[in-house]
């Protein structure tokens, strides 16, 4: 994303835009069922997440009380819809969720019925983005459990204008940028929660798991608190160093100054259960398999920074497939292979 196109004073339909800022985008909005526990088993059980031994509903499915289904809600007020077909007439008919952030103030639980209320946080001036030009619109919902905060809800979408190129079969191929010594790779998001699994891979090149002391499970990435039992306290305990490979994917496309497309990149399962994505190296990205043993390195990817991978061991070479069983004249953008993909019929 470009940054603002311009002032108030040559975009006045920002000024305009903004006029809706506070206005209320749903008032008195009721969740259509309790808090309950077969929601919960149900979500847990599609994200992989344990349900949390004390029935309280995981922080993050906070939006999920709130959804309206197909048959939508009542509150939504005309001053949103209002906001949104002014932008529809003034060419920015196209929309595009963005991103969300959420504070968690109480815990949910079973039984307690859900109310909220939404408002028209901002709207950003006119932005140029590669799929158009556009006013980004933040949503602020803040939504109770029995009258009380339970947490808020932002919600930002893109209203935009598409460019005359919408897909990728409209558009030109762009060439690849060249690889240069100055290409760095990016930088992961060091903060308070992760600096020591980032120091002790720098300074150490030990990879470190952590411990709940509460229940003693194990994560991966790190996380403030513990997903099994909640409790934020926790230790540190070494990678043993192998694994397998779980799943992978090849990326071709799209290309990235600091990488050098195809290569592979595994999600491997640890021998301590975590699982962790790395670069697969000592080994062709098109030999890479489910189920392959590695072994943990690490990568210097510059002078600043230093990452985990895995290479692999043991690799029996894989025979070439006979012609004419694949495409023949076009590269995928990315090959994703599951365990389910290679199991046998």
């Amino acid at each position: 994303m470009d940054g603002s196109d311009g002032t108030a004073e040559n975009d006045p339909l920002h000024a305009e835009l903004r006029c809706y800022e506070g206005t209320p985008a749903a008032t008195g909005g009721i969740g259509k069922d309790p808090v309950n526990a077969p929601m919960i088993r149900h979500w847990c059980e599609a994200l992989g997440h344990p349900v949390p031994p004390d029935g309280a509903a995981p922080a993050t499915m906070l939006q999920v009380w709130t959804m309206g289904g197909l048959s939508g809600h009542e509150g939504r007020t005309p001053g949103y819809d209002d906001l949104l077909g002014r932008l529809d007439e003034a060419g920015y008919a196209a929309v595009v969720a963005t991103d969300c952030e959420q504070e968690y103030a109480a815990p949910l639980r079973p039984g307690q019925r859900i109310t909220f209320d939404a408002v028209v946080e901002s709207v950003s001036p006119r932005k140029s983005t590669k799929l158009g030009a556009g006013y980004f619109v933040t949503t602020r919902t803040e939504v109770r459990a029995d009258g009380v905060l339970a947490g808020t809800h932002r919600f930002r979408i893109l209203k935009y204008a598409p460019t005359q190129a919408t897909s990728v079969r409209d558009q030109a191929p762009a060439p690849a940028p060249a690889r240069t010594k100055s290409a760095t790779r990016p930088r992961p998001v060091v903060n308070s929660d992760n600096a020591p699994y980032w120091r002790a891979i720098r300074e150490d090149r030990r990879l470190l798991i952590q411990r709940c002391t509460g229940c003693g499970a194990l994560r991966l990435p790190w996380l403030p608190g513990c997903n099994a039992c909640g409790s934020p306290d926790w230790d540190t305990v070494p990678a043993s160093g192998t694994g397998t490979v779980f799943s992978y994917v090849v990326m071709h496309h799209p290309p990235f100054p600091a990488f050098d497309p195809p290569y592979s990149v595994a999600l491997v399962e640890l021998a301590e259960g975590v699982r962790l994505l790395g670069n697969v190296i000592g080994v062709p990205y098109d030999k890479v398999r489910i189920g392959a043993p590695v072994v943990l390195d690490f990568l210097d990817a510059d002078d600043d920074l230093t990452v985990p991978a895995f290479r692999a061991v043991d690799t029996e070479p894989v025979p070439p497939e006979p012609a004419g069983t694949g495409p023949a004249d076009t590269e995928p953008a990315s090959t994703v292979t599951t365990p389910e993909a290679e199991a046998p019929a």
